[in-house]
């Protein structure tokens, strides 16, 4: 385990945390939101996000001892919550249903968590943890989470830059490509329960 900053180890522990955040990927699910009448606030939502790893690098596996949850548990949990999203940007539903004294604010719920800092990204965040210093780790969630605020705060701006129809098309890309997601994270965790 590398004890200081290490420049190749913030690159790696960023490269990884970015591929499995992939914000870039969930532009066209804010957009959903967003002409679903839900309110997304760029700045909220990253700091929430940004205390949702911070408590999860430190406290993260205490907390799911103290209720008795591993961390496969924990991650098959959030790949059926990406599964549904998922299955509604392939397929035109609504299955997350609005009830009337749902919030109007999706920025919480499911921007910063499970879209932003997922159980994907929480379980890799505990990986990478056991690899890399506290201070690579920590820079490569400062840098994404900046990433993640730019995102945020020009989605409207790549909409209108993009088109409806293009969109469209890259939200069904990225429904596949979640739905994938979902499924190899819930395969590899259901197998490692099993294995145990």
């Amino acid at each position: 385990m590398i004890e200081t900053f290490n420049i190749q180890g913030f690159i790696s522990a960023f490269v990884v945390l970015f591929a499995i955040i992939d914000v870039v990927g969930s532009i066209p699910i804010f957009l959903r939101l967003r002409n679903c009448g839900k309110e997304i606030h760029p700045e909220k939502g990253t700091l929430a996000s940004l205390i949702i790893f911070l408590s999860f690098l430190y406290l993260g596996e205490a907390l799911l001892d103290l209720f008795g949850i591993d961390i496969s548990s924990f991650a098959i949990a959030g790949s059926l919550i990406i599964f549904v999203m998922a299955a509604e940007m392939i397929l035109d539903i609504e299955i997350f249903r609005t009830a009337p004294n749902t919030p109007n604010d999706a920025t919480i719920v499911p921007v910063a968590f499970p879209l932003i800092a997922g159980a994907g990204a929480l379980t890799t965040l505990l990986s990478i943890r056991s690899q890399y210093a506290l201070i690579n780790v920590l820079l490569a969630i400062m840098c994404n989470i900046i990433i993640v605020y730019i995102v945020l705060k020009l989605t409207d701006k790549i909409s209108k830059f993009l088109g409806a129809s293009v969109i469209y098309v890259l939200q069904k890309i990225f429904g596949i490509i979640l739905l994938a997601i979902s499924v190899k994270l819930f395969i590899t965790n259901v197998t490692i329960l099993i294995e145990q």
